[in-house]
């Protein structure tokens, strides 16, 4: 990478933190439709919203909030989940995603996710996303 694209990324990634402060809370709605059952996902045998569509709830929602606030060339990627499904939600109930920026280290963005249905806690834990340059990402995998 040569100075000035080094030099022209750091100046953008500071301006992009200045917008990114941990206390940051989305939220966003989903409707457990019959794709996002552990039937259908052949993660359980029931049709209840399965664990791995709770988790892509919580990606999707700390993903498509946060790239709100990055420049468009840059994007997050998922690096961690730790999540507890702690209740089941039946085919058709509507889901509230809620992630709280809880801290900002480098790139490194770590958000408290939650599930819930209507005043239920049906899901927790930790997620970790990294911003990354798309075009550098892309280049990098190929």
């Amino acid at each position: 990478m040569n100075v000035f694209r080094e030099t022209v990324i750091k100046s953008l990634l500071n301006i992009v933190f200045m917008s990114l402060k941990p206390g940051l809370t989305f939220r966003e709605k989903y409707i457990v439709t019959s794709e996002y059952t552990a039937k259908h996902l052949g993660s359980g045998g029931v049709e209840v919203l399965a664990t791995p569509a709770m988790i892509l709830f919580m990606e999707h929602t700390c993903r498509v909030n946060i790239d709100n606030l990055l420049t468009q060339d840059q994007t997050t990627v998922g690096i961690h989940v730790d999540v507890y499904h702690v209740k089941p939600a039946p085919i058709n109930s509507e889901i509230l995603i809620e992630a709280k920026l809880l801290e900002i280290d480098g790139r490194r963005l770590i958000f408290y996710v939650a599930a819930y249905l209507e005043d239920k806690l049906i899901g927790y834990g930790i997620h970790e996303r990294y911003i990354v340059n798309k075009e550098d990402f892309i280049q990098r995998i190929k």
